[in-house]
């Protein structure tokens, strides 16, 4: 596949809550942090419920005590930033600054090969979630592995060049 038809990495930033006011601004909870970074980072891709897609470019916000407060150029009133509730917002991974070392983003992190130190071949990296506690990788082979991800004790080693993940992890576990 050609670097141009390659699929894009898209990074998901943030979420709309609804309107927040009646002139069109809209509550979005950011994952990024600090929470405002996220206007740093466009055009934005919106993708709703039902799985539609648009690009938005301009979105200006703050934050306030109540949380992260956007305008978007095309949205002017409470109804309309209402009918944004549920929409989802992402970035290409291209527009996101490269990871401070020892940090990584999931969607990189995401079909790498996982071995465990003896050797064994877990499969792929399927996802990441958060727990609060810590993230856990969940690899995808013969069974599903969920695997905190704590570095270096479960952790050992990524190896982007190798497209390779090793883990201190008892393939029985």
């Amino acid at each position: 596949m050609s670097e141009t038809n390659a699929p894009r990495k898209l990074i998901l930033v943030g979420r709309f809550h609804g309107g927040f006011g009646i002139k069109g601004e809209v509550k979005l909870e950011s994952f990024t942090d600090p929470p405002e970074r996220l206007f740093k980072y466009q055009p934005w891709l919106l993708r709703d419920a039902q799985g539609r897609e648009r690009e938005c470019t301009g979105a200006k916000g703050r934050v306030t005590p109540k949380g992260v407060v956007a305008v978007l150029p095309d949205i002017a009133d409470r109804d309309a930033a209402d009918a944004l509730r549920g929409t989802e917002v992402f970035v290409p991974r291209s527009t996101l600054p490269p990871p401070a070392p020892g940090e990584y983003y999931w969607v990189d992190l995401e079909g790498l090969r996982v071995v465990n130190s003896e050797g064994v071949d877990f499969g792929t990296v399927s996802h990441l979630f958060s727990t609060g506690a810590n993230d856990v990788l969940v690899a995808q082979g013969d069974r599903e592995r969920m695997i905190p991800f704590v570095q270096p004790d479960y952790i050992t080693s990524v190896d982007f060049d190798a497209g390779l993940v090793t883990v201190d992890w008892d393939a029985d576990f």
